[in-house]
């Protein structure tokens, strides 16, 4: 099966990040062929540094598909930037204005269009010391129910030894690795159809994000925290343990696309072979290591 055309724009983009990523790291992807190569689909990741999209959608196109990233507005600011990835169909998320609504509208609309979508549901780079995924917000949850989509988790760990977003440090030196690790589709038939309401929500999300929770504890070869980063009492009293829900509304979650959109219905959940994914990744098991990170306190820097 052909690769998905993603246009200039993406070209010029992947034309950058291939050397970049590869120069500062090796990557090591776990079942990649669970990405369908081709309708829609939800990718559900952590988020551990600003090199977080290079890695991702590097990976993502050499599952020969196009990543569409929910991504923040700001980038759009910068000219050149905004070109890029006005071009290369990204999605702006805003948060706290009355263009809020807009984001998963957008993200609806790609699923609709039989798109790839790639969501960072903590909604930015976490604040665990120890990198582990934080408290989520619902937003996902909205995107994944109004969607019959494959919605796919994803561990990523790696990037934070080259750029703490936290600390400030660089360390291109020595090269490092980072691990992908892709999950089945997570199985939310018990959810659909049921009243979006905020115990659903935060269940659902409780559920993507824990799947990935549990793929990056195997890929650091270490126990996840009892409780997610930031998790409110409420939600872990709820939970008794385990990963926690995300918060019952957001300013993105207020306007998910159940409300007045069309939901969309996708290919189905079997994913075809990768086969002929191309670029130089390595698709067997991922090795398992531990953090690698120097445990430097994250702070509550604000985004």
């Amino acid at each position: 099966m052909g690769r998905e055309k993603g246009g200039f724009w993406v070209g010029l983009a992947a034309a950058v990040f291939y050397p970049l990523t590869g120069m500062l790291a090796r990557r090591e992807v776990s079942h990649g062929e669970r990405i369908p190569r081709q309708g829609p689909a939800i990718l559900v990741l952590n988020h551990t540094s600003h090199l977080d999209i290079p890695y991702d959608a590097v990976f993502v196109h050499q599952q020969r598909r196009v990543p569409r990233f929910l991504a923040k507005h700001s980038l759009w600011n910068i000219p050149f930037v905004r070109r890029v990835l006005v071009g290369a169909g990204q999605i702006p998320v805003y948060r706290g204005s009355a263009d809020a609504k807009q984001s998963l509208r957008a993200a609806h609309q790609a699923l609709r269009d039989g798109k790839l979508v790639v969501i960072y549901a903590e909604g930015t780079i976490t604040k665990d010391p120890n990198g582990w995924p934080m408290h989520a917000r619902t937003g996902v949850a909205r995107l994944a129910l109004d969607n019959d989509v494959p919605v796919i988790p994803v561990a990523r760990w790696g990037t934070r030894d080259i750029y703490d977003h936290y600390t400030k440090k660089f360390r291109p030196f020595p090269r490092k690795t980072v691990w992908i690790r892709v999950g089945e589709p997570v199985d939310l038939s018990a959810y659909r159809g049921q009243r979006q309401t905020a115990t659903v929500l935060r269940e659902v999300t409780s559920l993507l994000m824990g799947r990935v929770t549990e793929m990056l504890a195997e890929i650091r070869n270490e126990p996840a925290p009892d409780q997610p980063h930031g998790t409110p009492p409420a939600a872990a009293a709820e939970t008794g343990g385990g990963p926690a829900g995300a918060p019952e509304s957001s300013e993105v979650d207020s306007a998910g696309p159940g409300h007045g959109a069309e939901p969309v219905h996708g290919s189905g959940r079997d994913a075809t072979p990768a086969g002929d994914s191309a670029g130089p990744v390595n698709d067997s098991a991922a090795p398992v290591h531990g953090s690698g990170q120097d445990s430097t306190p994250a702070g509550e820097a604000s985004h």
